[in-house]
């Protein structure tokens, strides 16, 4: 939404009212990089240290880890969905990096990168594509991990169709290391005192 079409349904427009900068701010506070004083954000010395070695890539990364792994990102939408699909975020780069490169909207993309629950599967409410969007999705555009755009809505929808595709970032800041298991790959049920016993009879069948 540009600045003035805000303007007309805020007259006064707090912090949380803008995603991206709210999202910014609990980012950097949560790494230490910015303090309180006297009202204002300020750098701390580990911040200023960062800006003057011009280490804008080891922050990026640093605050795409922190994010994605350590930040409860269901904070900025409130959805009742705990951490989903956030818990499963490796599977759902992973699933992104091969899936998103052309342009597809939030329910296909939900489809094919994220592990299915049944609660919010059969929820009533478009829970999912929703939470996707907000937990995953909008940050990565943020980031510029993921590039989106807005297509005409469809005559029983209210609002435009936002698409998203990856952006040439996404494969230079994400790397994976899968491995394809095969049939010699063995599970275990790990019941307490038993573990070991299970590991010493597959030795003993070799």
């Amino acid at each position: 939404m540009h600045k003035d079409e805000f303007f007309q349904f805020h007259k006064v427009i707090n912090e949380p009212d803008f995603l991206p900068l709210h999202f910014v701010r609990v980012l950097v506070k949560a790494t230490k990089l910015v303090r309180t004083h006297r009202g204002k954000l300020v750098p701390t010395r580990l911040g200023k240290g960062i800006v003057v070695k011009e280490q804008y890539g080891a922050l990026q990364a640093a605050l795409f880890h922190l994010a994605l792994w350590h930040v409860n990102l269901g904070y900025f939408d409130r959805r009742p969905l705990d951490t989903w699909p956030q818990s499963d975020v490796g599977v759902v780069l992973w699933a992104l990096s091969v899936s998103a490169n052309d342009w597809l909207d939030r329910e296909t993309l939900t489809r094919l990168c994220t592990v299915p629950v049944i609660g919010i599967i059969e929820s009533t409410w478009d829970l999912e594509s929703s939470a996707m969007e907000a937990r995953i999705l909008r940050p990565l555009v943020w980031f510029g991990l993921l590039e989106s755009r807005t297509e005409g809505k469809l005559p029983t929808e209210v609002v435009d169709r936002r698409l998203y595709r990856k952006a040439p970032l996404f494969d230079r800041l994400v790397k994976f290391n899968v491995q394809i298991e095969g049939p010699d790959v063995h599970y275990y049920a790990f019941v307490p005192g038993c573990q070991r016993r299970g590991v010493e009879a597959e030795r003993a069948k070799r």
